[in-house]
């Protein structure tokens, strides 16, 4: 699901709001933090949610300008 970061919060967490309107809560994944990619408020991500709690997922890819 791609969404917008609407905040970022501590230790790699961020709060994301969903194309479908829903807010969730989603941390980086490690390929992201591996390779030091920065996350900003307002960058387009695509998030993977969680099977076990819909309101949690991880950020899998930032969408660079011309993607979007």
């Amino acid at each position: 699901l791609q969404g917008v970061v609407r905040q970022c919060l501590s230790n790699g967490m961020f709060r994301i709001k969903l194309e479908n309107g829903f807010h969730v809560l989603a941390h980086i994944s490690g390929k992201i933090r591996r390779k030091s990619i920065r996350i900003l408020l307002g960058d387009q991500v695509i998030v993977e949610m969680s099977p076990y709690d819909l309101s949690r997922g991880r950020i899998l890819q930032r969408l660079s300008p011309k993607n979007k």
